[in-house]
């Protein structure tokens, strides 16, 4: 994913944030915040839903104005911005929407939009024809065409397919600038982030480390704060005692203002609430020794469209099951037939006798009745026999406590509202729970609560979702929806992330797309717009572009195979079974590339 049109920095350009405060009504979202970043550092923004990430970007931007502070730009600062709104028009095809919206020229697009895969039949395909992940390539490859060092993205991974989101992350990592992404999904801002942008009661907190880092830090902090604070009220308690029982005595007046005095200075440190006390409990489900679905021949898809065919399988009562593939595959399409909501195309499936289903659709919360306040709308979905503080106990682990449960769903933002309806369908009680990408909208410390409470349901779950940690804790079984079949996938979930990065780093090295929204597979000899027709420079070219790659690649190899050395040798680290793996895979990726590097300047001899 490198290429020359990331420009190398000497020196510096700076954004600087002083004081920014902003308000909706009477509700302060921003209050005094400032942070000052360079176009190097590479920042990842966490916060609940709600304190004002998406706020601070747009203000960044010059989308929105901040009621007071300013917003400074060094000269030399170039700044984009992955638009919220789509910037194309579905008829325009990749390589005129590029072209117009850019002003650059073919070649210069097709180089560009080649780094996200989108390489040959796909630059003359209409976008609106693309699945949803092809069409995020697109606008990545429109901002980067504009030459910038500094990017501002607002949860840009959300509706990523894994694939495209593994390419998202090899372009951030070697982008030679730097930017600020908001995102929960906690693996891909340690895969992508150096520092940690925290954003809590209006204030900002930038952190020279990873998201992992800081939430350590804090923890500590916490501590440290809890540890003293409780050293002060004991030290309070003491002096109040004496001054009580000395005050009125002569004797002791003077030791007693002396008192008062310290007592006046001693002061508490103001503990926040720390990122990471979303608790979710899951209602309890009656475990059962059955099959939960059995699939026979079923065909799934639309009128006049079949998607995919002969699916057949038997998933047992109690399997959380994860169902893969790229955006466009079909997977929601699979999802929506399970849950009723799409008729089959053909064949049969049935869910055991007597099993209830839950189902959590993409965009599901826009529909909520706004009018409703959120009490009232968790007790209509409630099975039931489920009290009203059982209801408000699951509201407050939504994080809807106190007068917050009174709250019209008008007044919601978009990940209130999607936890609204998850705490909804949990308090139904269905044996079976269906979701799709569940965790698009939330914050990543409630996803991750989700993915905890999930692991422990006694029920059956089918599940879409890209975020790894996610699928890491709830996952016992994988489906993979590919090329018009739905099959298990034989291993776990982390077996599937390994093979699915070696076929992208496969089609990074050799330029063929293997999997794709076309049905054809693009040949690497089949030219781009706007080049040269001569094969043999053409050739040349490529081999020359492909060399440079591989020679970037080792170098950032051989950097991460001297941390893990370091680690070894490090202070309460040393071996581990995980490290020692990486360290061999390392190796052996390293010895790949020296090999393929000199095939490929044996080719240029030629």
């Amino acid at each position: 994913m490198r290429g020359d049109y990331d420009t190398f920095h000497s020196v510096s350009a700076r954004l600087e944030l002083n004081n920014i405060r902003k308000a909706y009504g009477t509700r302060v979202i921003l209050d005094g915040a400032s942070v000052s970043l360079s176009d190097d550092q590479k920042v990842g923004v966490i916060g609940r839903n709600g304190a004002g990430k998406s706020t601070l970007c747009r203000i960044i931007t010059g989308h929105e104005e901040a009621d007071a502070g300013t917003v400074n730009k060094s000269a030399g600062f170039r700044l984009a911005y992955l638009e919220q709104l789509d910037p194309y028009r579905l008829d325009e095809t990749v390589i005129d929407f590029l072209r117009r919206y850019t002003g650059k020229e073919d070649w210069q697009c097709g180089k560009v939009a080649g780094s996200f895969q989108l390489k040959n039949d796909l630059l003359k395909t209409e976008i609106g024809s693309l699945p949803g992940g092809y069409r995020t390539r697109v606008k990545l490859a429109s901002m980067l065409l504009t030459d910038p060092n500094f990017l501002i993205m607002d949860e840009p991974t959300n509706y990523l397919d894994l694939k495209t989101l593994m390419l998202f992350e090899e372009f951030l990592q070697d982008f030679r600038g730097g930017f600020m992404v908001v995102s929960h999904d906690r693996e891909f801002l340690m895969r992508t982030c150096t520092h940690t942008l925290d954003i809590e009661r209006g204030d900002c907190t930038l952190y020279p480390g990873t998201v992992e880092e800081y939430l350590i830090f804090k923890e500590e902090q916490k501590e440290q704060a809890i540890s003293h604070n409780k050293n002060v009220e004991a030290k309070q308690r003491q002096l109040k005692l004496f001054i009580t029982r000395f005050g009125a005595k002569a004797s002791k007046a003077t030791q007693a203002k002396s008192k008062m005095k310290q007592l006046a200075r001693l002061k508490t440190i103001e503990v926040g609430h720390a990122l990471g006390n979303v608790s979710i409990r899951m209602p309890n489900v009656e475990k059962q020794n059955k099959d939960a679905i059995v699939c026979k021949d079923l065909a799934i898809g639309y009128p006049g469209k079949r998607v995919a065919d002969k699916i057949n399988m038997e998933i047992l009562h109690g399997k959380h099951v994860a169902v893969l593939g790229d955006n466009g595959q079909g997977k929601t399409t699979f999802l929506r037939t399970i849950a009723g909501d799409l008729e089959p195309r053909g064949g049969t499936f049935k869910w055991g006798h007597g099993l209830e289903i839950g189902y959590y659709a993409q965009h599901v919360f826009t529909a909520l009745d706004s009018n409703s306040d959120v009490y009232t709308h968790l007790a209509d979905h409630a099975a039931p026999g489920v009290s009203r503080q059982d209801i408000l106990n699951l509201a407050g682990s939504f994080l809807f406590k106190g007068d917050d449960v009174k709250k019209r769903i008008s007044v919601l933002s978009g990940g209130e509202r999607a936890r609204v309806c998850l705490a909804s369908l949990l308090l139904a009680k269905r044996h079976v729970l269906i979701f799709d990408e569940p965790t698009n909208h939330l914050d990543f410390e409630t996803v991750e609560a989700l993915g905890h409470a999930l692991k422990t349901f006694a029920g059956t779950v089918f599940f879409v979702s890209h975020d790894r940690t996610f699928v890491n804790l709830v996952a016992t079984e994988i489906i993979e929806v590919h090329n018009g079949a739905v099959r298990r996938h034989a291993g776990n979930y982390e077996d599937y992330v390994y093979h699915l990065e070696k076929r992208i780093q496969e089609e990074l090295k050799t330029g063929i797309v293997t999997d794709g929204p076309s049905s054809t597979n693009h040949r690497k000899n089949e030219s781009q717009p706007g080049r040269p027709a001569d094969h043999s420079r053409r050739d040349q070219r490529k081999i020359l572009s492909q060399i440079k790659k591989v020679e970037e690649r080792l170098e950032l190899q051989k950097k991460k195979l001297a941390e893990i050395e370091r680690e070894f040798t490090a202070d309460g680290a040393g071996w581990s079974r995980e490290r020692n793996a990486r360290y061999a895979e390392l190796e052996q990726s390293i010895l790949a590339d020296e090999n393929l590097w000199i095939e490929l300047n044996a080719k240029l001899e030629i």
